[in-house]
């Protein structure tokens, strides 16, 4: 290109840089139908995070045209990355120049990248610099309009909601002990918690905990996007209610427990007038994709990870 990037690598950003940012990806959200970026990356850029999360500020002269965070505390896994180039200047080799920067910064580590919507452009991008896919996840989603069902509890599980200043210790124990293993969910710490507390979505009384015997045995988080309850992805469009996270105790696997949660949320959102729910899901859970296709949902779109081949 006659124009001249300059691409800038920094730990924390300003609020100038941090609004600039946001910016673009509205911008993207706006031209592709989906938010570039995740809700863990979304908070860092609101928030900051990880000390180690570095980002990435590609400019043309003088204008942000590209954005990369990377997240490097995976030990096993390696770092991760997500990328947005603006709408207006794409095709002109900036994504390119912007994964292989970030690329260049793992430190011979294996990188992987998220896609979000599984885009062509993403797609290209990711074949061009000699990556292949290697994990997706569905969105799913059904209509609150049609039925839904009555939860059915085991004998001697109660259910109540999340109270915050209370219970944000006890649930950061039960979602360890629910997703060991899980490469997001299952690293969740109480500063996480903690974040999402602060957002101007979170809604205890849509978060349900599940008790046996006065100890956590499962819940069900559930989340209303739109632009009515703070438009959490920069994105504007017509309030929907998400299946946030459902996790249960190891030890009540097999119970019911979490369709019986499920089924509760989702006649809680119902109840807030929404008309959809969504949820993820990894495209290899199929015991969950099961469940789910059996509560009505069906398959909406694709997130994909790809790693170097």
């Amino acid at each position: 290109m006659s124009q001249a990037s300059d691409l800038r690598i920094k730990a924390h950003l300003s609020d100038e840089e941090v609004a600039g940012a946001l910016m673009l990806v509205a911008a993207a959200t706006d031209e592709d139908g989906i938010s570039p970026l995740s809700e863990h990356v979304l908070l860092h850029l609101r928030y900051g995070g990880d000390p180690l999360a570095r980002s990435f500020l590609l400019y043309l002269d003088g204008e942000l045209a590209g954005y990369a965070h990377v997240d490097p505390t995976d030990p096993v896994q390696g770092p991760s990355a997500e990328l947005v180039v603006h709408p207006r200047l794409r095709r002109h080799g900036l994504g390119l120049e912007l994964l292989t920067a970030v690329a260049a910064q793992a430190n011979g580590s294996p990188l992987r990248l998220w896609a979000h919507g599984d885009l062509p452009g993403a797609a290209r991008l990711a074949r061009r610099a000699g990556y292949a896919r290697v994990r997706a996840l569905w969105q799913m989603r059904r209509s609150l309009q049609t039925r839904i069902g009555q939860p059915r509890f085991a004998e001697g599980v109660t259910v109540r909601t999340f109270v915050p200043g209370q219970d944000e210790d006890a649930w950061t124990a039960l979602n360890r002990r629910a997703f060991v293993g899980h490469p997001e969910q299952g690293t969740w710490t109480r500063a996480d918690l903690d974040l999402r507390e602060r957002e101007p979505w979170f809604d205890p009384d849509g978060f349900f905990l599940a008790e046996r015997e006065g100890k956590l045995a499962g819940f069900h988080w559930t989340k209303i996007h739109g632009e009515d309850l703070g438009h959490d992805d920069g994105h504007h469009h017509e309030p929907i209610g998400e299946v946030y996270v459902v996790g249960v105790d190891p030890r009540e696997r097999g119970t019911g427990l979490g369709r019986a949660l499920t089924i509760t949320g989702l006649r809680y959102l119902r109840s807030r007038g929404l008309f959809q729910v969504m949820l993820y899901v990894d495209e290899t859970n199929t015991a969950a994709i099961g469940l789910y296709e059996a509560l009505g949902f069906s398959h909406w779109g694709t997130d994909v990870m790809y790693a170097a081949a």
